[in-house]
Parts: C-alpha cells; sequence; structure tokens
C-alpha cells in the first residue's frame, strides 16, 4: 500500500459485504492487535491477514455446531486452506514488521471503521 493511500476500495466493499456486525469487529480487534502488539504494517496484507482470521473464527464457530459427513469433511478442508493463507500472510508481515506504528498504521483501522 503506498505512502498515504487508503487500501483499494475493493477490500473495503469485501469487508462491508462478507463480514456482519460481529465478524467486522473481531477483524477490526484483530487488525488493532496486529499493529500495536505485532508492529505489522497496514497494507493488504494485513487485510488479508485479518480477513482469514476472520474467516477461521467462523468456521470454528461453525464447527462447534457439530455436523456430519460431508459437511464435516467440507469444514475440515476449509480450515486447512484458511490456516495456510494465515500462515503465508503471517510470514510475510513478519517480514515487514516496524518496531513502532505511525499514524498511518492508525489510518488503516479509521479506514474500515468508517
Amino acid at each position: 500500500m503506498p505512502e498515504n493511500l487508503p487500501p483499494r476500495k475493493e477490500l473495503k466493499e469485501k469487508f462491508i459485504r462478507d463480514l456482519n456486525p460481529s465478524e467486522k469487529l473481531f477483524f477490526l480487534k484483530k487488525a488493532k492487535e496486529a499493529i500495536t502488539l505485532k508492529g505489522y504494517p497496514a497494507c493488504e496484507d494485513l487485510f488479508h491477514y485479518c480477513y482469514f482470521l476472520t474467516l477461521k473464527e467462523r468456521l470454528r464457530s461453525i464447527s462447534t455446531q457439530g455436523g456430519e459427513g460431508y459437511m464435516r469433511f467440507i469444514l475440515i478442508e476449509g480450515t486447512k486452506d484458511v490456516e495456510e493463507a494465515l500462515k503465508l500472510y503471517e510470514e510475510r508481515l513478519e517480514k515487514m514488521k516496524k518496531p513502532i506504528p505511525d499514524i498511518k498504521e492508525y489510518k488503516f483501522l479509521e479506514y474500515f471503521s468508517e
């Protein structure tokens, strides 16, 4: 993500369209933790990292409801795919870590909170 530019509009549309209100809060909480505690930069990789964390949480809540046969298989395979994507984005973000977040990082949170 270039300096002083918000993430692509498509990402915000995906955030609004794909996540319910509680998932949006979960996403924003994870983004804030990633920026403040882990030192990750505000970028598209951070969006995808938080998005996949949110999907993982969604799958976890579905799997606690039980399931049999094909549904269980889909949940297990879906969880594997999400965990692989999470690992990829986490590795990429680790390489870009910052010791102290700057104001641009917090604008990322504001952008998705609007």
